[in-house]
């Protein structure tokens, strides 16, 4: 099954993981192979997360409030980083805990491994069972195909160009809600919420006034794979890092959804904002982002922000 490149036609979003696949020249058969070493290696990091879920030995902040790493966060990198070099040495890896490995050059020197060990290590942290293990394909810094472990939900996300987006043996398809009012939406917060104005609590409140419901999951990458399972109908969020997003939002295209910058326009992975979402709620959610404005700091309890306010 191939999802063509979707493109609406009010904003002219472009299918970026097919068309990363049609550049690179990777054949049918060379795609599924990548997708079944990611699956390997986030199965692979899923298995630690598993492992040390509720014994943690480690818990620290990494620099800003908020921002954990756990003995399980490494031990799952680890595990992730020793799979891929077993099955694909030549590949240059960026992982949020140990940073950039460099690659080899010849027919893999375009791509690159982007692997977050643990997303939602402060949920893992507390006990709460939405985080996951994801692992990203990059074409020349465009995501091209990934995978993704849910252990306590026991679930493995995986999508790729021409191979399409599955949950485990079922295909996957976003939702056909075109509705805002008919829509249930995620969205997160930013580890510098408390430190700017801009911080998406307007944008909360704007689209929970308007729709079913906006939920919190605390984890980007697992929120990224419930819209492309249909059981989100759309996303957005600022603040993210690349691997974050890498696997994420190649299930959501390869589902059939839309991934956009805010306005509309074309999603860049280090910009770490984005739109995530079936296409018939892509125009309702570039107007209400363009319409809303950052609430007063003094509204939310911190009015020492008012001072940074342009």
């Amino acid at each position: 099954m191939r999802n063509e490149p979707v493109m609406s036609a009010e904003t002219a979003v472009v299918n970026q993981s097919d068309d990363a696949a049609r550049r690179s020249g990777l054949s049918h058969q060379e795609l599924g192979e990548l997708a079944a070493i990611a699956r390997r290696a986030a199965e692979a990091g899923g298995g630690q997360l598993r492992q040390h879920f509720g014994r943690l030995e480690r818990i620290a902040e990494k620099g800003r409030a908020g921002d954990l790493v756990t003995n399980a966060d490494t031990a799952a990198e680890a595990a992730v980083l020793d799979q891929l070099q077993r099955d694909s040495p030549g590949v240059a890896v960026l992982a949020e805990e140990s940073g950039t490995k460099a690659g080899g050059s010849g027919a893999s020197e375009d791509l690159q491994w982007c692997v977050d060990p643990l997303d939602g290590t402060t949920n893992y942290a507390h006990g709460y069972p939405m985080f996951a293990t994801s692992v990203g394909l990059l074409w020349r810094g465009i995501p091209l195909l990934g995978a993704m472990a849910v252990p306590r939900m026991d679930e493995l996300f995986w999508a790729a160009p021409g191979h399409g987006c599955w949950c485990d043996q079922q295909p996957l398809r976003v939702s056909d809600c075109g509705e805002l009012g008919n829509a249930l939406l995620v969205t997160g917060f930013a580890y510098d919420r408390q430190q700017r104005l801009d911080n998406n609590y307007a944008e909360f409140a704007w689209f929970t006034h308007r729709t079913h419901g906006v939920r919190r999951g605390g984890a980007a990458a697992v929120d990224l794979a419930y819209v492309a399972a249909g059981r989100l109908d759309g996303y957005w969020e600022r603040g993210l890092s690349p691997w974050d997003l890498a696997a994420g939002v190649v299930l959501v295209e390869q589902a059939g959804g839309l991934v956009s910058a805010y306005d509309g326009s074309a999603f860049e992975l280090g910009s770490g904002r984005l739109i995530a979402c079936a296409p018939g709620l892509q125009q309702s959610l570039v107007d209400g982002l363009a319409a809303c404005r950052p609430l007063s700091g003094a509204s939310f309890g911190a009015a020492e922000l008012d001072a940074t306010a342009p």
